[in-house]
């Protein structure tokens, strides 16, 4: 990291912080609803692919108050995680990715969740978005969860300059101090969900307009 980007990195932490220490975002909602026990993280994040976080938030809080646990969760039929998890994304697969869970973990790991992101990708439907955020919330590790909102951003803002979401975690664990790495992909989250759209973002209403590369070279082709 160089020492020109650390001020600006800072400076867009801090204004995320405030901004959203006082709006509400669809990602915080949904953290309070998954907490940080590890059993709850790893199933709502695993949920969470591909479906929206307002109804990943209400699919999580009706399959909670029934499965707490691994071993709540082997009991659970195929047919039943179902009909518990709908209408999340694929919802099928991930009730066989869900129902396969507690045996790997016992037979891989012992019956205890693992806490690395090499470890975490062996568990069925977790790939490494979804390790790096276990890792994060659930165990207080050094993990940076980088999405499609989390890739977005940080190439509208010209921090990095990078094509797929896997490049980009490359470039932002080279490029962020790892203070840093647990916050950002909420921060950035929330700023994509309210503000930072794909196709048509409120960049008035943005707290990090005037750090923005990308809106500052819209505002030059404009004149």
């Amino acid at each position: 990291m160089t020492d020109n980007a650390a001020p600006n990195i800072s400076a867009v932490v801090r204004a995320l912080r405030r901004h959203y220490a006082a709006e509400s975002s669809p990602v915080a909602d949904f953290q309070r609803v998954r907490t940080r026990d590890p059993f709850s993280v790893l199933v709502a994040t695993i949920l969470s692919a591909r479906t929206k976080d307002t109804t990943t938030s209400a699919v999580c809080a009706r399959l909670f108050a029934k499965v707490r646990t691994l071993e709540a969760l082997r009991a659970v039929p195929v047919s039943a995680l179902e009909q518990l998890i709908y209408p999340v994304g694929f919802y099928r697969t991930k009730a066989r990715h869900l129902h396969a869970l507690p045996e790997v973990v016992a037979r891989e790991f012992g019956g205890r969740i693992p806490r690395t992101i090499e470890e975490l990708v062996r568990l069925p439907g977790v790939g490494r978005k979804t390790a790096n955020l276990v890792v994060t919330d659930a165990f207080g590790g050094e993990g940076l969860c980088v999405d499609v909102h989390v890739h977005r951003i940080s190439n509208r803002l010209g921090l990095i300059r990078t094509r797929t979401p896997a490049e980009s975690e490359r470039a932002l664990r080279a490029l962020l101090p790892k203070r840093y790495w647990a916050e950002w992909n909420p921060l950035l989250v929330a700023l994509g969900q309210t503000i930072c759209h794909p196709r048509v973002p409120a960049c008035a209403r943005c707290p990090l307009a005037a750090r923005c590369a990308w809106r500052a070279q819209l505002q030059i082709v404009a004149v």
